[in-house]
């Protein structure tokens, strides 16, 4: 009997509870999730279309698919996907969301970027371009213009063989000097050309002419062509070639007292001009100003070229005749009526 009760208090041992299910994430932590990812979608449509935000946006790219990759993670290790299979097709349709935006932000960079090369590489052609023609147009105005305006200045002078006495306004290196003697010794003329300037220029003047074998047609003068030192009705022929405009330059450009200095040099080329005799002046910039002051000095035959440029501005040559036995305005009877509507 005392065996049998004692083995009858002997318990067989129990199997241990099987343990718990894993609990699902937490709903804090699924909110602090949702909510990065709202205030990351947020600031990439607020960024992306802005190209000055570059840095920042390329690390909220980078912030986005982190994002991205715990969201997909944390929806394949759910441990009850029946129950968040909604939310699950939600993540795919809002992480496709995103990589059509960031697809797009990529699209506009790249777009943006080419348009601003493209842009400045058209402007930098196009200023190039610019600085190319005005550089050749300066030159060409230096070298070869002279001389080809020097030759039609001399086309608008009939007969140079009735010619015997020429003056060049403003001579300067003797360019259009040398072609006026040029032409009168083709011709067979025994007339001369005078060159007047006010600068020490007689000596490269005359070497010049020596060097186009021209010198027994040449004289030199020095002198003012606002008072030409010359008799009334001296001249055959007189000529000048981008000097006028020069003159009165002291008093400034585009003031009244340049443009009386300038009307006062017409109307000496006038003075001296026999009547019957020819002018032929071409210039930059004034050309109308001389064509409104020859008319008012009754000039006939008043003929103005083509616009030619010259130094990147507009220049002319604007031809004359002095008519014979008809008064002409002195040059101390300057007007300048018609200029008193431009002086304020």
């Amino acid at each position: 009997p005392t065996t049998l009760a004692h083995s009858s208090s002997i318990q067989t041992p129990q199997p241990p509870p099987p343990p718990p299910p894993p609990s699902p994430p937490s709903q804090t932590t699924t909110n602090s999730i949702t909510s990065t990812f709202k205030t990351a979608h947020q600031d990439l449509n607020s960024k992306v279309f802005h190209p000055k935000h570059g840095t920042s946006r390329k690390r909220l790219d980078s912030d986005l698919l982190n994002i991205r990759s715990r969201r997909l993670a944390h929806t394949y290790i759910s441990t009850n996907p029946c129950n968040n299979i909604l939310s699950f097709i939600n993540n795919i349709f809002t992480t496709l969301q995103l990589d059509l935006y960031l697809l797009r932000s990529a699209l506009i960079s790249t777009s943006f970027a080419r348009f601003a090369a493209g842009f400045t590489g058209s402007v930098m052609a196009l200023s190039a371009v610019c600085l190319f023609y005005a550089a050749g147009n300066m030159f060409y105005s230096s070298v070869a213009l002279p001389w080809d305006m020097a030759q039609r200045m001399l086309a608008a002078v009939q007969d140079w063989s009735s010619v015997k006495t020429v003056l060049d306004v403003g001579c300067s290196r003797g360019i259009l000097l040398n072609a006026v003697a040029m032409e009168l010794k083709k011709e067979g003329s025994s007339g001369r050309v005078v060159g007047l300037d006010r600068g020490n220029t007689t000596l490269s003047t005359l070497r010049t002419a020596a060097l186009e074998g021209v010198q027994e047609y040449v004289t030199f003068r020095e002198g003012d062509a606002r008072r030409l030192p010359f008799a009334d009705n001296y001249f055959d022929v007189v000529v000048s070639a981008g000097f006028v405009h020069k003159v009165g330059k002291e008093f400034g450009a585009k003031t009244a007292a340049a443009a009386a200095e300038r009307m006062r040099v017409v109307g000496e080329v006038v003075r001296v001009l026999k009547e019957g005799g020819v002018g032929v002046v071409w210039d930059l910039v004034h050309v109308p100003e001389y064509v409104l002051r020859l008319q008012e000095l009754k000039m006939e035959d008043i003929k103005v070229s083509e616009r030619v440029t010259a130094f990147m501005v507009n220049s002319h040559i604007v031809s004359f005749r002095k008519p014979s036995h008809q008064h002409v305005i002195g040059p101390s009877e300057v007007r300048l009526d018609w200029r008193f509507n431009n002086i304020f």
